[in-house]
């Protein structure tokens, strides 16, 4: 059943969760449904509704998926934050180590991680000029985060990660994606949450990051 969350309650707690994932209960399939049928309701670039959820839930595919994913972390990638960046990130003394911290649990157990979400678009932009990237992302990432927010009211919990990017040509290979014409664009961890207890998150000032008529 549902959760009793309000609109502006959903969007402002609907968090990246690692430490307060429910490794021991399996997630309905009928759940994960609702969660896709909403997520394709998110607008689409020319309405090519060119999204895919490639959802993993059984063995031996969960391990093969579990494994990559820390194959990922530790070839890591990304380019290096500038100290613009550690700025904010260090806004709120502890919430990097919390952070880090809630990695390392997801880290050590996502092998047990009930099921994982890999949203995925047809096309990819390795080579794409900046208006395709923007329709192609474009019409992924909405959805995505919609099925995010989706699985929030149900009491189930979801991290963006970019595990996926990596070794992106091996899980597409794992899960028989058509790597040279669909794009991998998150892997998302999916379990019921310990509690739905969840609050927003301090955040930098609006200040800082709203501007009128221009930059």
């Amino acid at each position: 059943m549902p959760l009793d969350l309000s609109p502006d309650e959903l969007l402002s707690t609907t968090r990246a969760v690692r430490k307060r994932l429910d490794f021991s209960r399996p997630v309905p399939r009928a759940l994960i449904e609702e969660c896709v049928d909403l997520a394709t309701q998110a607008p689409t670039g020319r309405n090519r509704q060119r999204w895919h959820f490639i959802v993993v839930t059984e063995d031996p595919q969960r391990r093969a998926v579990a494994a990559l994913f820390r194959e990922a972390a530790a070839r890591g990638g990304g380019r290096p934050v500038g100290d613009r960046d550690l700025e904010r990130m260090h806004a709120f003394p502890g919430s990097m180590e919390r952070i880090a911290d809630g990695f390392q649990h997801l880290y050590d157990n996502i092998h047990r991680v009930p099921a994982f979400v890999i949203p995925a678009v047809e096309g990819r932009t390795d080579r794409a000029g900046v208006q395709d990237q923007a329709m192609t992302w474009g019409s992924i990432l909405p959805a995505a985060w919609s099925f995010m927010l989706a699985a929030r009211a149900r009491g189930l919990g979801t991290v963006w990660t970019t595990a996926q990017a990596p070794v992106e040509r091996e899980l597409a290979a794992v899960l028989k994606v058509p790597y040279d014409d669909v794009m991998l664009a998150a892997f998302v961890p999916l379990a019921f949450t310990l509690g739905t207890d969840f609050r927003p998150a301090r955040r930098i000032p609006r200040e800082e990051v709203l501007h009128w008529n221009g930059w």
